[in-house]
């Protein structure tokens, strides 16, 4: 595929009822969101996505929150195209951390390579967090 052949998709946008949904999953579930970047690249046909075996990692006791959701990213086998020149921007939900954590890992992990992991991720009050994926 070159670029005369791409294919641009719109922004997908979340509706407001659902943000407030999320908002109170947080609140009671003790959910955590993090944003996460995939910086831009000057490349056509970069491709991203997310795999089910993702996890927050408490760095204290190696508890794993599990990946419940994800916004504008495919979950494995499917692939997003990220634009080239443009910062790609993606969410993702997981269970709640201890509460005792105080800095964890995000981590994919997936019998193959490229899986990425951002490491030491300071807890904050909120647990909603923004990541750069490296």
């Amino acid at each position: 595929m070159n670029g005369s052949d791409t294919i641009t998709v719109p922004r997908p946008t979340v509706a407001p009822e659902l943000l407030e949904q999320l908002q109170n999953l947080t609140e009671v579930e003790r959910q955590v969101i993090v944003h996460c970047c995939f910086p831009a690249t000057p490349f056509w046909g970069s491709l991203i996505r997310i795999w089910p075996t993702t996890y927050l990692i408490d760095d204290a006791s190696g508890t794993r929150s599990q990946l419940v959701h994800s916004e504008n990213i495919s979950m494995a086998p499917y692939w997003t195209e990220v634009p080239p020149m443009k910062d790609f921007w993606f969410t993702l939900i997981f269970s709640g951390l201890p509460k005792s954590c105080t800095q964890f890992d995000l981590k994919e992990l997936i019998a193959e390579e490229g899986g990425f992991c951002v490491r030491n991720i300071r807890r904050n009050g909120t647990d909603v967090y923004r990541v750069k994926i490296e």
